[in-house]
């Protein structure tokens, strides 16, 4: 786990099968990334797969460090669901959510990580 105060860590470079974020030597695969750190993000946790998608457990660490807008990432080829449940939940805490494309939500999420709270959850691949 990287750790640094209470900022969200930068996306440095994003590539099929590959996320590097700053202050972490290796790349991610899937990773989660919060205010004060990122983690690898690894699915078998909280049962999440392709369909039904990100589950709230996987949004929950995410709040838990700060959060206070959140970026889903679908995949490169937009291949991971975000179920309805997982978004209402969101919008039940009163968290601006955003779901995109992992290129689009990396380049969303390093705009917003400048000067915001900002977690998020990214799949590298499909």
């Amino acid at each position: 786990m990287v750790k640094n105060e209470n900022r969200s860590p930068r996306i440095k470079h994003v590539s099929w099968g590959r996320l590097e974020v700053e202050g972490r030597a290796e790349p991610y695969k899937d990773a989660k990334l919060f205010p004060g750190g990122s983690r690898e993000w690894n699915w078998r946790e909280t049962g999440t797969n392709h369909v039904p998608g990100i589950q709230q457990s996987d949004v929950q660490e995410l709040l838990d460090h700060g959060a206070q807008i959140v970026v889903l990432s679908r995949g490169m080829k937009e291949c991971l669901e975000v179920p309805r449940e997982t978004l209402e939940f969101l919008k039940g805490r009163q968290i601006e959510a955003h779901v995109l494309p992992t290129a689009k939500a990396v380049q969303l999420y390093n705009q917003l990580a400048v000067n915001k709270p900002v977690g998020g959850v990214f799949h590298t691949t499909c």
